[in-house]
């Protein structure tokens, strides 16, 4: 079923709209909060809250393109639980995708001193659309779906520690791009 068929049976209140999300992206849903979360029980109450999310939100939203619309709540979810459990107890999951991120974009109060967020969010998209495709697929995968790097290089066919070399050079041209545009780090 295609998306704008399962948007329109979330506006007419139909049910079978969750069972075709859930055909259809659970998978994807799946792996975006099991990259963040280190428990599966807690990626998977996650994938479930989306769907509920996703009833309560349409009507009145009505995304054009139902994937991203879906991870994007999927991993906010995520996070928010990631944060919850943190505050609980040092964890895994995505914390290593902050170390590595770390000296590429600045603290949040560095942050509010120079650029409010959606501003620095501008300006990382726009660095991300100079990226040639590839590379461009690769940085969301490793650093908003956050995708393990290991399944990354088996997927493209090369070694971890070849890609890992890949994305350092990502991050110090992202670094390069924020300094260059005199953000602090």
């Amino acid at each position: 079923m295609e998306d704008v068929q399962i948007v329109e049976l979330y506006w007419q209140r139909d049910e079978r709209a969750i069972t075709e999300s859930q055909r259809k992206y659970g998978e994807f849903c799946r792996a975006v909060a099991g990259h963040i979360l280190s428990d599966r029980r807690d990626a998977e109450e996650c994938v479930s809250d989306t769907w509920l999310r996703a009833w309560n939100a349409m009507p009145p939203q009505r995304p054009a393109l139902l994937r991203p619309w879906l991870g994007k709540v999927v991993r906010n979810l995520a996070l928010n639980r990631w944060e919850k459990s943190r505050a609980q107890k040092r964890g895994a999951g995505i914390e290593l995708l902050l170390d590595e991120l770390a000296d590429a974009i600045p603290s949040p109060q560095t942050v509010e001193k120079h650029l409010e967020a959606e501003e620095l969010g501008a300006l990382i998209s726009a660095w991300l659309r100079t990226l040639p495709p590839d590379d461009r697929t690769l940085f969301l995968r490793r650093y908003w779906n956050g995708e393990p790097l290991k399944d990354l290089a088996r997927r493209r066919g090369e070694t971890p520690e070849r890609l890992a070399q890949r994305m350092y050079r990502l991050r110090l041209a992202l670094k390069a791009e924020l300094e260059r545009n005199e953000i602090e780090l």
